[in-house]
């Protein structure tokens, strides 16, 4: 197999990963990768540290250089399927595509089959080359947008690299329950929740997270904002927002019960209680293309249900400002 062909990868310890064990700071520099794939590369001698080949459970320190080169494997367990996707760009090396909401990303338990994967296989055979078929970051299965996916080498690469030097642009359209008067940050860690383990939470010794919002518009009892991500961890505007009291319309896992502001109609009470996914959008990704080094930047329309939603609370809010006069 050629250099070209091979995966390969080179990253430095930072303050905040010495003195923890080598599989676990693989996964944080390496999110590209399951944590499977890296412990089996690790112990085959693939993945070393400093040169030397290690066990997963050795101590990193401070400055100690990962380097990773290693055969990809063919996802053989994984099936390819037609399944109609919606393609917004692609080339030999990405494909950028607008996922609906609904549609899984990986196969996993209960997900065998009719995932995002599996149509990739698809629709771009050579996926199965790379790890977890290209893709370098998921939309969780109810949100909806854009997002890219690997189709070479280089481009699981570049586009790793690029999640982790946080120049990759991420813009999401999203709903929250309860009012703001603008913007702010939320930094706050997220980590797995103590008790329910199908959730994530803000907790001391999460993962380092930063989300920024700003205000689009205000409703009666609703706020449409747009949120940019510093950094990309498992349900992290989800529970972000969540975090600072104004969960997403129609989130199971973080939006607890219904909550209907004072005057609802019953147009705006049923929207609601049909809005069984949380309002959030990947409206926006913008990314440098691996093989050329152009800043490219693509845009996707609000789903239907969620315009359907904003027109709702749109009129709700505009019948109680005609019954004020």
């Amino acid at each position: 197999m050629t250099a070209e062909n091979r995966i390969t990868e080179s990253h430095t310890v930072p303050p905040e990963l010495s003195d923890r064990r080598l599989d676990q700071v693989a996964a944080e520099l390496m999110p590209g990768h399951s944590r499977s794939r890296l412990q089996s590369w690790i112990k085959s001698g693939q993945l070393t540290v400093n040169g030397r080949a290690c066990k997963p459970r050795d101590k990193v320190m401070l400055d100690d250089r990962l380097e990773l080169d290693a055969e990809p494997e063919v996802q053989v367990s994984w099936q390819a399927e037609s399944i109609e996707l919606d393609v917004v760009y692609e080339d030999e090396h990405l494909l950028v595509i607008n996922k609906p909401a609904g549609l899984v990303v990986h196969p996993a338990a209960g997900h065998a089959d009719g995932t995002l994967v599996n149509a990739l296989l698809h629709y771009a055979p050579e996926v199965d080359k790379l790890p977890r078929a290209g893709i370098v970051h998921r939309l969780d299965k109810d949100t909806s947008g854009i997002m890219v996916v690997a189709r070479s080498l280089i481009a699981h690469t570049s586009l790793v690299e690029q999640l982790q030097d946080r120049t990759m642009g991420r813009e999401y359209e999203a709903v929250m329950v309860g009012t703001i008067t603008g913007g702010g940050t939320v930094d706050a860690p997220i980590g797995r929740h103590p008790r329910d383990r199908k959730k994530m939470a803000v907790v001391k010794a999460g993962k380092p997270a930063v989300t920024h919002y700003r205000l689009v518009e205000r409703f009666a009892a609703h706020t449409h904002v747009r949120c940019q991500l510093e950094s990309g961890r498992t349900h992290q505007i989800r529970v972000h927002m969540a975090h600072i009291k104004h969960p997403l319309v129609g989130d199971p896992l973080y939006g607890g019960r219904m909550r209907l502001p004072p005057g609802t109609t019953d147009e705006l009470r049923d929207v609601l209680a049909a809005f069984q996914r949380q309002a959030l959008h990947a409206r926006r990704l913008t990314l440098e293309h691996p093989a050329t080094g152009e800043v490219l930047s693509w845009e996707t329309d609000l789903p239907a249900d969620f315009t359907g939603l904003l027109a709702a609370l749109r009129a709700h809010r505009e019948a109680l400002e005609q019954d004020a006069l």
